[in-house]
């Protein structure tokens, strides 16, 4: 097949593009910056990737090279808990994933041959926050910031459908691999200063990279999965269990909490990611018939971490 990747740079989509790449499939890397993407994908080893600059949120020539992709696999957005949310910076995640995935969308409607599927990113935040409920995909948005941002972002992808094409919303938990959020927490861990991050209590719904990986190939290859799957493990946990066995997997203590405050003064409002979660499963993603290969956290941490 040929794929054209959107955030391949990212730490989920280079995973993406190594695997996609294996398997022996043509992949189209949209980038806003293409030197950055040639040293991640350097051409004389990754010799079936092309690469094209593209403007996320604005039309452009870029959108010709989606015509002849057989799928599209939209991961792009600007990140999450990386700085305070500003006023600006609210905007700036808002606008990324609305209007980045508003261009996507308009590019396939161009295309001729149109692509046959779309898989667009989403996350769990669309859940909303809870210690106490447990989400499917079959329930009702929240009504905080990122619940609303998960909403606009998803209702652009639904107009892909009008063109045809089939839609695959998934809806992101937090993604552990050698990277990502994980790396942040490891550090305090390797000096013997981890533990549990605010209160303990709240929900960590997780997914091991691979797992991710998998789940993408196989909306890109079974035709009949449409609409809206959960891609997190069928376990999640709370905060706490995650740093006890975090610290018996690296064979370091788990004692010293984070307190919420340090957070908040780091990330403003942006602490709630990690501060407040959500329990969400996999119903239909099981249904699926899809097989994961880590259901358990610690497994799928040894994994990591060795």
């Amino acid at each position: 097949m040929k794929i054209a990747i959107t955030g391949a740079t990212g730490f989920v989509g280079s995973h993406l593009v190594e695997r996609l790449h294996k398997q022996g499939h043509q992949i189209l890397i949209l980038t806003r910056n293409t030197t950055s993407a040639q040293r991640v994908f350097p051409p004389e080893v990754f010799k079936n990737v092309e690469i094209v600059a593209y403007t996320p949120t604005t039309s452009g020539v870029w959108q010709d090279s989606i015509a002849g992709c057989d799928g599209v696999v939209n991961l792009a957005g600007e990140p999450i808990a990386e700085k305070r949310w500003t006023e600006q910076e609210k905007q700036e995640i808002l606008k990324s994933r609305q209007v980045g995935t508003q261009k996507i969308v308009e590019a396939i409607t161009k295309a001729n041959p149109k692509p046959s599927v779309l898989i667009n990113a989403s996350a769990i935040g669309y859940y909303g926050t809870s210690e106490t409920a447990a989400f499917d995909e079959n329930s009702a948005s929240g009504t905080d910031f990122l619940a609303q941002v998960c909403q606009a972002w998803e209702t652009e992808a639904q107009k892909v459908k009008e063109t045809g094409v089939r839609l695959v919303i998934l809806r992101l938990g937090i993604v552990l691999g050698f990277g990502g959020a994980l790396a942040k927490m490891l550090t305090p861990f390797k000096l013997f200063a981890g533990g549990p991050i605010g209160s303990g209590r709240q929900w960590f719904s997780w997914i091991h990279v691979e797992d991710l990986v998998n789940l993408i190939v196989q909306a890109l290859t079974k035709p009949e999965m449409e609409g809206v799957y959960n891609a997190t493990a069928p376990k999640p946990v709370r905060m706490n269990d995650l740093s006890q066995t975090l610290g018996q997997v690296m064979n370091r203590p788990s004692w010293l909490p984070v307190p919420g405050f340090a957070l908040e003064a780091l990330l403003g409002d942006g602490a709630i990611v990690v501060l407040e979660g959500q329990q969400v499963l996999p119903k239909r993603t099981l249904e699926s018939g899809f097989e994961y290969q880590y259901t358990n956290l610690q497994p799928a941490l040894k994994d990591i971490v060795k």
